[in-house]
């Protein structure tokens, strides 16, 4: 009984400190990007383009699914998709002509003619990449406390069937 007790207490506090560390990264992730894209005027950075109106949006998800992903995660897992969404998001919401590097590529013109365009897609489907990658963590999140869950019953077999 009093290991299991144990084993509840400790999985408490696993809930708790992921809960803890998913919301720090997902309100530092919101923070940092909204203010390096310049989502909201702030005295760091000056945007030179307009925030449209599915910016601030998708700072929103990228920083959510973010906090999920690193909340759930369990050693198997592999942040790299998240990362690439998280990447895609971050091309999709800044602005485009404060890119030093899209701008030495693409120049100022083709980069306002070709590049802001699509912006709004790139910006979802960074979202959608880090939406597959949160749903991937949990599952193997589930995966890992189901099979945790079967090696503590199995280790602690009901007393009520020895004869």
């Amino acid at each position: 009984m009093h290991s299991d007790g144990a084993t509840q207490q400790a999985k408490q506090d696993d809930t708790l400190r992921r809960g803890l560390r998913g919301t720090a990264v997902g309100v530092a992730l919101f923070a940092v990007l909204g203010t390096v894209t310049a989502v909201w005027a702030n005295p760091l950075f000056v945007r030179m383009t307009p925030v449209g109106p599915w910016e601030f949006g998708a700072t929103v998800l990228t920083a959510l699914l973010a906090g999920v992903t690193v909340a759930l995660w369990v050693p198997r897992c592999r942040l790299r998709t998240s990362g690439a969404g998280g990447l895609a998001s971050f091309l999709g919401i800044a602005c485009p002509t404060c890119n030093k590097i899209l701008m030495l590529i693409f120049g100022g013109p083709a980069l306002l003619a070709w590049f802001d365009p699509v912006r709004p897609w790139l910006a979802a489907a960074g979202v959608i990449i880090m939406s597959m990658a949160a749903l991937r963590t949990w599952r193997a999140f589930r995966d890992d406390r189901a099979g945790a869950a079967v090696v503590v019953s199995s280790e602690n077999p009901p007393m009520g069937g020895l004869k």
